[in-house]
């Protein structure tokens, strides 16, 4: 179809027109200057140089009247088909792009089916000035899976946030990567479940470890919001550390100088003939150990 010069001066001047619907006419005085120096160069439409488009609207996304806010369209026609947005640098090769696509280029790949962010490989790498994803954002799925590959987030002056309602999981998961995107959850450091009723209460921290299958093993250690309790073993921890286990191990023996070596109250140490306490600062007490 060839573009008219009074189709671009609508899209210049904010007008809309779409298919089946029609367009407003507009005045196209103040933009006579440009049209004028507007030309077809093969399939493109080239504006000149340091001018540009400008779009606006108030119309709704209207899906009956054919989405009146589309300002901008791109559709694919064919099913592999890759509408992009794309920036060069001063030579004119891609540096990044902005991609939505149905199906990947190698048949036998799954369907990608995402819009994605990409930016081009370092250009003395294995993959010099190619474009790569970096920000995947799948559609057709009531919960899009977005992904990043080889990318660092930094989070900068700011916070990540994990959130959501009281009495969900809020979980940062550690998982190992499958075929087809597929991911098998490994770790998690979770706010769990356990609703907020005031005094601090719920929203505990817990670290949960899963099984081969992906499925929840049990919480190995648990923090509770309400007084600092650390569980090991136990959901419920009722003092500042409570083991669930029937043995807690000091790996390395120590016998203090004197009764009097420096210390803190509650210290613990254990040599092969007696177990040490510190019951006072800078006052160790021990008992004597014996076979049987």
């Amino acid at each position: 179809m060839k573009i008219s010069k009074s189709m671009i001066a609508k899209i210049i001047l904010g007008g809309v027109c779409l298919v089946g619907i029609g367009c407003t006419d507009r005045t196209l005085s103040s933009a006579d200057g440009v049209l004028d120096q507007t030309k077809q160069n093969g399939s493109e439409i080239v504006v000149p140089h340091n001018e540009r488009l400008f779009l606006s609207t108030d119309k709704k996304w209207i899906n009956e009247e054919g989405h009146q806010s589309d300002l901008i369209r791109l559709q694919w026609t064919a099913d592999r088909a890759k509408p992009a947005i794309a920036w060069a640098d001063e030579n004119g090769k891609d540096k990044t792009a902005i991609i939505s696509h149905d199906k990947a280029n190698n048949p036998e790949q799954h369907d990608h089916k995402h819009l994605s962010f990409e930016t081009t490989m370092s250009p003395d790498g294995q993959y010099a000035d190619q474009l790569f994803t970096r920000l995947e954002i799948p559609y057709d799925m009531d919960v899009s899976e977005i992904r990043t590959q080889s990318s660092n987030f930094n989070v900068m002056n700011g916070i990540l946030r994990v959130a959501g309602e009281t009495g969900s999981n809020r979980d940062l998961q550690f998982s190992v990567a499958g075929e087809d995107n597929k991911t098998t959850p490994r770790w998690a450091v979770r706010a769990d479940s356990t609703k907020e009723k005031g005094g601090n209460t719920g929203s505990d921290l817990q670290f949960v470890r899963y099984g081969d299958d992906g499925e929840v093993v049990d919480s190995p250690l648990t923090m509770q919001r309400s007084d600092g309790n650390v569980g090991i073993g136990t959901d419920e921890p009722d003092t500042k550390l409570d083991v669930n286990g029937d043995k807690l191990r000091i790996r390395e023996k120590h016998t203090p100088k004197s009764s009097t070596e420096p210390c803190s109250q509650g210290q613990m140490a254990w040599d092969d003939q007696y177990v040490y306490v510190c019951v006072a600062q800078d006052n160790w007490k021990r008992t004597e150990l014996s076979s049987w």
